[in-house]
């Protein structure tokens, strides 16, 4: 999460002085529905790993559209503590999907907190710390781009698409909690969860600590004077107020799958749709492997096992199978063969006689 993904990122922050206006605009448009679209998929997704990846794939659009809008430091201040937070995150989920015999469905954890709890500990505060929970590692930079687009001159959709988007990470970060953290157990009633894979855990407190306390040091390094932002009490405590409203959102939708028949099959198209990230499939997978799929569907059924097989190998192998089992039947020195050669050999001469 540090490196790989946000490669791309860095380098168009390396790069920011080449990029013009109407690049900046298009870019901004882009990210910030790739920030929104990410976030409204994570809130429908059940795959632990997914969920984790669309919550990257929501915070680089963070980092780009606020790149886009000019501020390369944010971006890189944003960068470098989402890489702190989410690449513990990425490790407390890989010990749990490690310890639940590598089940990655969040439906079937629940009450986690009992059996592993300094590896709860650590996601529920690097959770928190992706929310942008106040005086953690995301607070100071998320906190920050939102002020910064509060004051910089935008226009209403894009404002309330980073708004929206903040709400929506705070509403699948909770859900996700609701899931795995506390609720009712759903895993085997035999099991071997157990918090004592020392080498994770070691590296998993030492993250901890920069998750808890990098955001105010990076602050200090990165920008050399305080930032001075100036707004309106409303707009100031807009961050707070749609995370509070995210925060309870999750919960509602924790409450989904509490019964054995789950609420969100009765508006299965929705969750279907929104799950998939929008058109995503059809436009990219589907709709590139149907044609090439069908062609060789067709093709296959039509020659490799039509005419071609008729007149090639199956064709050749009947034919010489039926001559070669009439010669064998001739070889075989029957008694009835005889008397059929006799009575044709008889009709033969009666008919010579008679011509």
């Amino acid at each position: 999460s540090s490196t790989l993904v946000t490669a791309g990122v860095y380098l168009l922050i390396r790069f920011n002085m080449i990029l013009n206006e109407n690049l900046c605009l298009f870019l901004l448009l882009i990210s910030s529905l790739t920030m929104f679209m990410a976030g409204l998929g994570a809130n429908f997704e059940f795959d632990l790993k997914k969920i984790i990846a669309l919550s990257t794939l929501s915070q680089l659009g963070l980092m780009m559209s606020i790149l886009s809008m000019g501020n390369y430091k944010l971006a890189f201040f944003h960068l470098l503590t989402h890489a702190l937070f989410k690449a513990l995150l990425f490790m407390c989920a890989g010990a749990i999907i490690h310890n639940l015999k590598d089940t990655q469905d969040i439906r079937f954890m629940g009450n986690l907190m009992v059996h592993m709890p300094l590896t709860c500990i650590c996601m529920n505060i690097s959770n928190l710390a992706l929310c942008g929970m106040p005086f953690l590692a995301g607070f100071y930079s998320k906190d920050l781009i939102l002020e910064v687009v509060s004051m910089d001159f935008v226009n209403i959709f894009i404002f309330l698409l980073f708004f929206i988007s903040t709400g929506l990470t705070v509403c699948y970060s909770f859900r996700l909690c609701y899931y795995t953290i506390t609720g009712d157990f759903n895993f085997y009633s035999l099991h071997s969860l157990n918090d004592e894979g020392w080498i994770m855990l070691k590296s998993m407190l030492l993250m901890l600590m920069f998750v808890i306390f990098s955001g105010s040091m990076l602050m200090w390094l990165i920008f050399p004077t305080p930032v001075m932002i100036c707004l309106p009490i409303e707009l100031k405590m807009l961050a707070l107020f749609v995370s509070i409203i995210g925060a309870w959102l999750g919960y509602e939708m924790a409450k989904f799958s509490v019964s054995w028949v789950s609420n969100s099959l009765k508006f299965y198209n929705y969750s279907f749709f929104f799950g998939f990230m929008w058109f995503m499939p059809n436009i990219s997978t589907f709709s590139m492997n149907y044609m090439p799929l069908m062609l060789s569907y067709n093709l296959f059924k039509s020659f490799d096992q039509g005419w071609n097989e008729y007149f090639g190998g199956q064709g050749m192998y009947k034919s010489m199978k039926s001559n070669s089992m009439f010669m064998q039947f001739l070889q075989n020195n029957n008694m009835k063969i005889y008397l059929v050669l006799i009575i044709l050999w008889v009709i033969m001469l009666f008919l010579i006689s008679l011509i």
